[in-house]
């Protein structure tokens, strides 16, 4: 006899099946992420300007040194491009996180540059969203928090290393988030994901201050008004020690020991160069849109627990104005900022605003608009032949591919990092911390700003001066003796001249 005729049930829940698991797939979750990719892409201009990802003078040193390790196998100990460090000890505190981008170009060319970064980007957000929708349980606050937190996030966006780095502190939080609700025995996780996040990132010292700021502010009985903070039992304390201690240890475990540790407090003593120059390193300002922003969200966080109040960890207070004294300090660390704060803005939201819960879903709506989203990031995924276009565009690059190795050729620190790249010897290139440790970037700013330009030329032994057109150095090298315009690439600002020394100049070597 047929199953189904003596089980009279059995037949709905088989035909219910399908329908719930499509129901699943074409959630209202499907709709919320096809949205936030693709905002992804429009707000860090990957989807209307895919060049500019090429743009990005780290890349290219980056790829280098990933070339080094995976096709000569070996990591780089000594200063492998600029040769006024030649010799000098180096290490790439980086090295992990440049392997996925080498991979990625050596697969696809510079459109797989572009994938890097679409996916990296879009990885932190779709991380970021998750906790959101675990911590509030409310899909509408999920996404919506997000579509904030993507905007904080696009300061930061690119083909950068420090994107995976960001994946490894949204794991951090989770698994914090996860004690908080009972599985301690998660925080186990911990020691092995220091141990990778040290060889993404040198940001795996700040995930360990903020793993010490959580078992420091447990560590004691606390409650004033909304802050209320129990301390832990002893033997949850030891445990956190224990992995703590662990966590410290797994840092050591990487091919340059404690040297790689050690390696984020050298380049924040010689950060001051990059802190006066580099924009994204300038404190926030409140008339750019990510500071308007922030401060939405923080009056938002401030809004909800007036409207309706619940008890506050110390843990919580202290990250939270950790991270937004970071990025109020600094505007790129606005991402930081983000990965901290936005599943908490999801939460707050939905507890304070008593925004209602909606289960009804539309499966076939949901898959329409993810299917046309794929459409859209499809037809507008750019070619190889528009991204070796716009490098031309962007970069003198038929100049640099006449550059000799045997000569000695003063560059701009935005194009060091692409003669790297293609081979060629540089003076300086965007490492500013190693430059500036060893004085060469003082000297090159020297020369640049027409500081005594002529005689640190000469001490150098500079033979070849590559320099965009608007910058003194090529005002003065075109009306002094003893140099000459070889060659000129590009069209208006982005024009560069080639200058050489005439035979009478040229310095004894």
């Amino acid at each position: 006899m047929d199953q189904s005729q003596s089980h009279p049930g059995a037949a709905t829940v088989a035909a219910a099946a399908p329908s719930g698991l499509l129901h699943r797939i074409f959630s209202r979750h499907l709709m919320h992420v096809s949205v936030l990719i693709l905002l992804a892409m429009a707000l860090s201009g990957s989807l209307l300007t895919p060049a500019d990802q090429l743009r990005d003078p780290d890349v290219w040193w980056h790829l280098a040194n990933a070339r080094i390790l995976l096709t000569q196998h070996h990591f780089i100990r000594v200063e492998p491009y600029a040769f006024t460090l030649a010799g000098q000890s180096w290490i790439n505190p980086e090295w992990l996180s440049e392997v996925p981008i080498w991979l990625a170009y050596n697969s696809a060319g510079l459109r797989g540059i572009f994938l890097f970064s679409v996916l990296s980007l879009c990885a932190n957000l779709l991380f970021v969203y998750w906790r959101c929708m675990r911590t509030s349980q409310h899909s509408a606050a999920a996404f919506w928090a997000s579509v904030m937190g993507l905007v904080l996030m696009s300061t930061n966006t690119g083909p950068r290393t420090i994107l995976p780095a960001y994946l490894a502190l949204s794991a951090e939080m989770a698994l914090l988030e996860a004690a908080e609700d009972g599985k301690h025995r998660l925080l186990w996780l911990l020691p092995p994901l220091f141990c990778v996040w040290i060889n993404l990132h040198g940001s795996a010292l700040v995930g360990l201050f903020l793993f010490a700021l959580y078992i420091a502010c447990g560590s004691f009985s606390f409650s004033m008004g909304i802050i209320v903070q129990s301390a832990w039992p002893s033997e949850q304390r030891r445990r956190l020690l224990t992995i703590f201690a662990a966590s410290v240890a797994a840092l050591f475990v990487n091919p340059y020991g404690w040297r790689l540790v050690w390696n984020p407090f050298d380049m924040l003593a010689n950060q001051g160069l990059m802190q006066t120059f580099a924009e994204e390193w300038q404190p926030l300002s409140l008339a750019w849109y990510a500071g308007k922003v922030s401060v939405a969200v923080i009056v938002l966080l401030v809004i909800a627990n007036c409207l309706r109040s619940r008890n506050w960890k110390i843990y919580e207070l202290a990250f939270v104005f950790y991270a937004w004294y970071a990025a109020f300090a600094h505007a790129r660390f606005t991402f930081f900022a983000a990965v901290i704060t936005i599943p908490l803005l999801a939460r707050e939201s939905a507890r304070s605003f008593l925004l209602p819960l909606d289960p009804k879903t539309m499966p076939a709506m949901n898959a329409l608009f993810a299917a046309a989203v794929a459409c859209v990031l499809v037809v507008y995924f750019p070619s190889q032949s528009s991204l070796n276009k716009a490098m031309n565009a962007i970069y003198p690059m038929q100049t640099i591919a006449s550059l000799q190795p045997s000569w000695r050729t003063l560059n701009p620190d935005s194009l060091g990092g692409l003669l790297a790249f293609e081979g060629k010897p540089d003076f300086v290139d965007t490492r500013w911390d190693t430059f500036v440790h060893h004085g060469v970037m003082q000297d090159y700013l020297s020369i640049k700003l027409l500081g005594n330009s002529l005689a640190l030329l000469d001490q150098y032994k500079i033979d070849h001066v590559l320099m965009r057109s608007g910058e003194p150095l090529s005002y003065l090298l075109q009306r002094v003796p003893g140099w000459r315009v070889d060659r000129t690439e590009g069209t208006g600002d982005d024009t560069c001249l080639l200058f050489s020394r005439t035979a009478a100049a040229t310095p004894q070597k």
